[in-house]
């Protein structure tokens, strides 16, 4: 399943969305891949235990089901979540994208990759909708959060210093 969505951060023609900046939303987005607890309320525990200058390592548990993976780190651009295959999980892949098609404008483009070949999605299909579902909701629940971190002052560079 490749699959991708596209969220609206910024509309200068709409004055009750509450503009972010390019620095908050990157701030918010690399807290959610460092602190995922804060977003997403049914995992258990997360643990980073490799980091480098553009990445890091972390485990994440879901009950029972522990899921390891690295996020690399383009500043201010991109988020890029790749999952090894483990165990019972393939290989995939969630590629989070800052996008300013204009100026006062920012939308962020989450693009999945299931590493599936044509032929598992044609059987899967079904259950894809599901999961595509399932991701753009999560995703909308994460800019959601991103906003509200923004609108208290937890994402100015003076809060995390």
């Amino acid at each position: 399943m490749k699959f991708e969505h596209l969220i609206e951060i910024n509309d200068p023609l709409n004055p009750l969305i509450d503009a972010l900046t390019r620095e908050q939303l990157w701030r918010g987005l690399v807290l959610s891949a460092e602190m995922p607890k804060l977003f997403v309320p049914h995992l258990d525990e997360c643990t980073i235990d490799e980091r480098d200058s553009g990445s890091f390592r972390r485990s994440r548990r879901f009950g029972e089901l522990v899921v390891v993976d690295r996020v690399l780190l383009t500043p201010l651009q991109e988020v890029r979540y790749e999952v090894p295959e483990q165990g019972e999980i393939a290989a995939s892949s969630l590629t989070v994208t800052i996008e300013a098609p204009a100026e006062h404008t920012l939308f962020v483009r989450f693009r999945y990759d299931d590493g599936h070949d044509e032929e598992t999605d044609r059987v899967n299909a079904m259950y894809d909708e599901y999961k595509k579902s399932a991701y753009q909701e999560a995703d909308i629940d994460t800019i959601r959060i991103v906003r509200e971190m923004a609108a208290a002052g937890r994402l100015d560079a003076s809060y995390l210093n």
